[in-house]
């Protein structure tokens, strides 16, 4: 392999990536597009009000701890 297919392949591969994420950029962007906005369903909210109580109970048990104990 001569040194001229060598550099096109480092640089095909170099630029493989970057290529890559635009067009999944690129088609990503295309689908949320073409999709309306949906509301939360009620399981969501449920689940968001579960989660925000869990929070509200960790940071409760989390300040009953004594000072030495954090870290």
């Amino acid at each position: 392999m001569g040194v001229a297919m060598q550099n096109l392949l480092l640089t095909l591969a170099a630029l493989a990536c970057p290529i890559g994420m635009g067009l999944m950029m690129l088609l990503m962007a295309r689908q949320s597009r073409s999709r309306p906005p949906t509301a939360p369903s009620g399981g969501a909210e449920q689940e968001l009000a579960r989660l925000r109580a869990e929070v509200a109970d960790l940071q409760a048990e989390r300040s009953d701890m004594p000072e030495a104990g954090r870290g």
